[in-house]
């Protein structure tokens, strides 16, 4: 098992699994094919401030897979994404795709030792998923909060302190899985403190992702 697989099986493992029943199939919109699906993410455009590249898929977690990866260029974050889809569903999806995620932040140590931060990070994600008209069902996922101290030889190193969101969520809507790229890149923005971009003015963007 490649080490995608293993990240993935790993984010799958630490989900929460004891969402409802789900009355699949939900109703969804005309469907593109998965081929016109990785076009349209390629086509993605991301602010100059993101380095995006595509990775090598899980290979035994559905038919058809595709994953990503997204960093700030001052390294303050970084971020996986991998889209699963099967044409016949799979139990505890809902639907026929799944999109899971992982976004990872460092943050100052006063915002990782509040005790609300993982709700916030949570909202961050709903959020995002609203804010570019996501359609979707069955979410999960856990936030993690971090703050870790040196001490003897390693004393002069400084603390670290992280915000860390797992999710997965199941789109309805098959013609519009970028939209879920787009949502999951802002959560990265919000997890990094990038600066909101004013409306109206035009943001230096990266033409798309790197494969």
């Amino acid at each position: 098992m490649s080490w995608v697989d293993r990240f993935f099986s790993t984010i799958a493992s630490r989900l929460p699994t004891n969402n409802p029943p789900a009355n699949y199939p939900y109703p969804m919109a005309r469907e593109k094919n998965f081929d016109e699906i990785l076009a349209d993410i390629r086509a993605i455009t991301t602010r100059v401030e993101l380095i995006v590249e595509e990775i090598p898929a899980p290979q035994k977690l559905a038919p058809f897979a595709f994953a990503m990866t997204a960093d700030t260029s001052d390294d303050i974050a970084t971020a996986r994404f991998v889209l699963l889809h099967d044409p016949d569903g799979q139990e505890g999806w809902g639907g026929n795709f799944r999109c899971v995620t992982f976004v990872r932040a460092e943050v100052d140590h006063e915002m990782a030792s509040d005790p609300i931060v993982a709700n916030v990070g949570w909202s961050w994600l709903i959020e995002s998923l609203e804010k570019f008209g996501c359609q979707y069902v069955q979410p999960s996922g856990t936030v993690t909060r971090v703050a870790s101290a040196s001490f003897g030889t390693l004393g002069e190193r400084a603390d670290d302190s992280e915000l860390e969101v797992r999710a997965s969520w199941t789109p309805t809507d098959g013609s519009a899985i970028a939209e879920h790229v787009r949502a999951w890149l802002h959560l990265l923005e919000q997890c990094a403190g990038l600066e909101p971009i004013p409306h109206g003015v035009t943001p230096l963007t990266r033409s798309n992702l790197t494969q």
